[in-house]
């Protein structure tokens, strides 16, 4: 596969901002001094576009606390932005990936598709005519609703066997997460009805693998020459990282390492998105533990990227959440002060633990402790026993001694920080609506986003 040229037309747009942050339209007086502040008009190749799925200020917060120190990506804060879908004040991963990839809102549940069923244009879909290469990465299957939005059309999210046909019909260059049985027949264990999608993507020009030391010994693809690459890693999603089995999957920083390792080759340039799918789903489980050690396998897939774009000095780094997921807190009031770096001695996920209970619950005290090195009180004891979901309960529990409060378990309309490394990252400065981000992509990038 080819890439497609395209004509490369310059798209205007100006950022308004609500805070204190400034924005420039042209160059400052003081241009930036190497460290990722990103004035004036340098020209960008590349664009790695890394979404933290749930991830608000109140995670960033927390965070800092688990790994004692400022993550990665604090230093590059830019700006903050809404996230209301079409139809709801409060979005789901389906509408904020659309988006977030066209510059268009549409309804809870539609990848790609306009509140009137049209086929919308995404920022990967112009970065490609263009000529530049592309991919995308996620822990969850990568049928999922937010690397979908980036490739696919669809009116239901739920309907993962189309958006896998639509993927190796594309021409996207790089594919890797989980989700096999997305692309195998029905008789083959998977969810097609009787379509071998593996055996058409090898026919199409990709490289098929399903282990780490395999994605690791053909990082050689060569793009140029219309090879492409398909890492299928787990038969649904992979696993949470706390559970991960380091020598079957590989963690996110790897497949990004991986995909840019790939992708650069391409003269013209490439764009990659990168999503830490499985923040928002410890999120929705109110776990604290899962939530932290995602995030934190996910600032490691940051850190390649930035190491990347230090070193190229053409790639435009961003980092935004899709919207925030479970209401997190930064103190509950349960235990005196934020304890958050307590979660380094978890080890398992409530869901887990849960299902390691007996049938009346009386070794609760016993499983909890053994996975999360905490002591917990007999009140904590009686409530993870009489409660309806236990895993829920124990959860709580443990966010309770970690000091992080929950409101919701699910999805909130909380506003999105938005961070930025490399040239022309300045643009990312103010508060805006979702749909802004990839229309200022679109602009650095010198491409035309129409829709």
């Amino acid at each position: 596969m080819f890439k497609k040229i395209g004509a490369v037309a310059l798209s205007t747009g100006l950022v308004l901002s609500a805070v204190s942050v400034p924005v420039f339209a042209d160059k400052p007086d003081s241009p930036g001094k190497g460290n990722g502040n990103g004035y004036g008009g340098k020209k960008i190749d590349n664009i790695i576009y890394m979404i933290p799925d749930g991830f608000s200020g109140d995670y960033a917060s927390n965070y800092r606390v688990y790994k004692g120190e400022d993550a990665v990506w604090d230093e590059h804060l830019k700006g903050m932005f809404t996230t209301n879908s079409a139809n709801a004040d409060v979005t789901d991963s389906a509408a904020a990936g659309t988006a977030m990839a066209s510059g268009v809102k549409t309804n809870n549940g539609v990848i790609g598709l306009d509140p009137e069923g049209n086929e919308l244009t995404t920022i990967l879909d112009v970065s490609e005519e263009a000529g530049k290469s592309s991919g995308l990465v996620a822990t969850s299957t990568i049928t999922h609703a937010t690397p979908a939005s980036f490739a696919a059309n669809v009116d239901d999210r739920n309907n993962q066997t189309e958006i896998a046909r639509q993927y190796i019909s594309s021409e996207v260059d790089v594919l890797l997460g989980g989700g096999k049985n997305m692309f195998l027949p029905e008789a083959e264990g998977g969810n097609q009805e009787d379509v071998n999608l593996i055996e058409q993507a090898e026919d199409a020009g990709f490289t098929y693998v399903e282990t780490r030391e395999e994605l690791q010994d053909n990082a050689d693809i060569n793009v140029n020459q219309g090879e492409r690459l398909l890492g299928l890693f787990a038969d649904d999603a992979l696993s949470p990282e706390l559970h991960r089995d380091q020598s079957v999957e590989p963690s996110l920083a790897e497949m990004t390492e991986a995909s840019i390792e790939v992708l650069e080759q391409d003269k013209d340039g490439f764009f990659l998105m990168v999503e830490g799918s499985q923040i928002d789903w410890a999120g929705h489980a109110n776990d604290a533990a899962w939530a932290m050690s995602d995030v934190a396998a996910f600032e490691e897939a940051v850190e390649a990227a930035i190491d990347f774009a230090e070193q190229d000095g053409k790639t435009l780094v961003i980092v935004a959440g899709d919207h925030d997921t479970g209401g997190m807190t930064t103190g509950s009031g349960a235990y005196s002060g934020l304890n958050a770096d307590i979660l380094n001695q978890v080890t398992a996920t409530g869901d887990f633990m849960a299902t390691q209970l007996n049938e009346d619950r009386s070794n609760a005290k016993e499983i909890v402790e053994e996975y999360t090195n905490l002591t917990i009180t007999e009140d904590e004891v009686q409530t993870i026993q009489n409660a309806s979901d236990a895993a829920l309960a124990i959860n709580r529990v443990v966010s309770d001694h970690a000091g992080i409060g929950w409101t919701s378990t699910n999805h909130t309309g909380a506003d999105i920080p938005v961070y930025a490394y490399g040239p022309q990252s300045d643009k990312f400065a103010g508060f805006y609506d979702n749909t802004e981000l990839p229309k200022i992509m679109a602009n650095a990038l010198r491409v035309n986003l129409e829709n």
